[in-house]
């Protein structure tokens, strides 16, 4: 039996890379997840107000994936397809089709990729250049979109560009996102630097965007700014890329975070919650007139994870086919913007950032958010920070949640929130 199930995590330390980075915050041993709820060895409950960085949108186990995942093993269902022909797949590409895609009136294509966010991202850098015959691509500033080279060459926090060792991380030019320049008007910034021959911004193969920046501090784009870029790109011929990682999937309400924003972009990256149970599998959406790879130009091992088609379609049936569950968000939604907004007041300088279930409080200092969910933790709730400082308390609870848990989880955030206030006042 492992020493782990008596609290001994010398195994970690012993084995496991120094890189690994959530366990250092959370420093216990969790057995068991039920929706919003982990348990740890010792029997402990916590309320998750991470869901995996957004990719248990639909909570731990939920009861229905997990059925359909326990027949499909047990009937000896497909494990592992390449990109073959499957019954598993069919299934959940007519769900996505008649759920998602028609009632949307997209016609994406649905490009099966590597399992995590960035082999989607990566495969859209791929193809925009190619379409396009050009190198530059226009990312925005606190943008993150992975760590692979060509995703970390479009991130703007310099500790994970970094993490390149010295490698060249070109063909990227970083604009100012939504707001990020205080009153000056970030998207004519944009337009004047494309529209000047000797700015030297090279004719771009793509503008890729994040709706709500989710690990650059909740950063949430209008629907004026979005649609500006939207055309913007469309004048200088350049595809749209809208990642839709972290921020899909309901987070903020509708499937696509850029639903309410009129737009069409030209590639979806998705990934994250999009398996419906937190297992990996990602997929770039394309316009059929972009899906011009030759057959294997593009591919890998794992494109399409056959378990995550199985809990994917149950996820989009159980959820998607009519407008209960956004309802529900939507109303979790404000119950959250109200109960941080609370917060911010009793903070000198806070201010409430993001949009939908995506939602923080920017409180001015990465050691005060840090401190905040350091408290929080020991009185049993998971949370975390993001921002260029990691100065933004970040609420990503699982959407399903119950109202009861996810009310007093915030009690339990407003308390930390107050005795970290306290704490500060009284070292001044």
């Amino acid at each position: 039996m492992s020493t782990v199930t008596n609290g001994d995590k010398s195994i970690f330390d012993r084995r496991e890379s120094q890189v690994r980075s959530y366990c250092r915050s959370f420093d216990t041993v969790f057995t068991k997840g039920q929706n919003a709820t982990l348990t740890d060895v010792e029997g402990r409950e916590y309320t998750d107000f991470l869901a995996g960085c957004s990719s248990l949108n639909y909570g731990h186990n939920d009861p229905d994936m997990k059925a359909a995942l326990i027949e499909h093993i047990t009937g000896d269902g497909i494990a592992h397809g390449l990109d073959m022909y499957t019954d598993t797949k069919a299934r959940f590409l007519e769900t996505f089709e008649k759920t998602i895609l028609e009632p949307r009136g997209m016609d994406h294509k649905v490009m099966m990729v590597g399992p995590t966010g960035t082999n989607a991202v990566e495969a859209s850098l791929k193809l925009a250049r190619k379409i396009t015959g050009r190198k530059n691509v226009i990312a925005f500033t606190n943008g993150f979109h992975g760590m692979t080279l060509g995703s970390l060459a479009l991130t703007g926090n310099a500790g994970k560009r970094n993490g390149g060792g010295g490698v060249s991380l070109g063909d990227v030019t970083h604009l100012p996102y939504d707001g990020s320049m205080g009153d000056v008007d970030t998207l004519e910034v944009a337009r004047t630097l494309l529209n000047n021959s000797s700015s030297g911004v090279d004719k771009p193969a793509a503008f890729i965007v994040e709706p709500v920046q989710g690990e650059g501090g909740l950063n949430a784009a209008s629907k004026e700014w979005m649609q500006g870029i939207a055309a913007l790109a469309k004048e200088h011929g350049a595809l749209l890329i809208v990642d839709d990682i972290q921020s899909g999937v309901g987070r903020t309400g509708t499937f696509f975070a850029f639903e309410p924003f009129g737009i069409e972009p030209d590639m979806v990256p998705m990934a994250k919650s999009f398996s419906g149970m937190g297992l990996p599998f990602a997929a770039l959406l394309v316009k059929p007139e972009l899906d011009v790879w030759k057959p294997a130009e593009h591919n890998g091992t794992f494109r399409g994870n056959t378990h995550a088609f199985v809990t994917a379609r149950v996820a989009l049936e159980k959820f998607w086919t009519d407008d209960t569950f956004a309802k529900e968000v939507t109303e979790k939604g404000e119950v959250l913007h109200q109960r941080l907004s609370e917060m911010a007041q009793k903070i000198d300088g806070a201010r409430l950032k993001g949009r939908g279930m995506m939602r923080g409080v920017d409180v001015g200092s990465g050691d005060l958010a840090e401190a905040i969910c350091a408290e929080a933790f020991k009185n049993g709730l998971i949370i975390e920070t993001s921002g260029a400082g990691d100065e933004v308390v970040k609420v990503l609870a699982p959407l399903t949640i119950p109202m009861e848990q996810f009310k007093a989880g915030l009690d339990t955030l407003a308390a930390a929130v107050d005795t970290c206030v306290q704490n500060k006042i009284a070292a001044e």
